[in-house]
């Protein structure tokens, strides 16, 4: 029973990994900005296990300030609660590394940066684990005027690598959204 309420998120992730590893190479950072200034979207980051590589390469494009409205590196808990807004309590029911905190940080800094799109990132890049989350274990999520989505990602790596795939997986979350697949196609 358990296994098979697992394969349906195995399968969504799967196909979110192959979406992404199929545009990897193909797609820059500018055609991601590219595609928020035609779509007429403003964007914020709320970023903690990125630690401001999300914001960087955005803001790397010249222009992105058509788009790019601001973020914030929430690294430490209280910043997440003080200054982006997610609740102390839902962070102590769930963690600082779970998809409930990755919502909320998603659609606090949408909310509070008044952009079309926020997105977000928390995790554990290691070399220690955040228990119960696993070295590795990144939750990314984005928040628009449709809803909120989010994913689990188990990456492997030195704690870099794992920071630098977190930016790239949330980044094609993003370009996934705005339907830059269908660009590439």
């Amino acid at each position: 029973m358990a296994e098979q309420d697992i394969k349906p998120v195995e399968i969504k992730l799967e196909d979110f990994f192959t979406r992404i590893l199929s545009v990897i190479g193909k797609i820059t950072d500018k055609q991601v900005g590219d595609l928020l200034k035609n779509n007429k979207q403003t964007l914020s980051v709320a970023e903690s296990v990125t630690g401001g590589l999300i914001a960087s390469r955005l803001t790397s494009v010249p222009g992105s300030s058509d788009y790019f409205i601001g973020g914030l590196v929430c690294y430490h808990t209280r910043i997440k609660v003080v200054q982006l807004g997610v609740s102390a309590s839902l962070i102590n029911q769930h963690g600082i590394v779970s998809k409930e905190t990755a919502v909320a940080m998603a659609e606090e800094i949408r909310k509070r940066f008044n952009t079309d799109i926020g997105l977000a990132s928390t995790g554990a890049a290691g070399p220690t684990p955040v228990p119960p989350a696993p070295v590795g274990r990144v939750y990314i999520a984005l928040a628009a005027n449709n809803g909120t989505e989010w994913k689990e990602l188990n990456l492997q790596g030195t704690r870099k690598e794992i920071q630098e795939k977190a930016a790239q997986a949330t980044l094609g979350l993003l370009w996934l959204h705005l339907g830059g697949d269908e660009v590439i196609k």
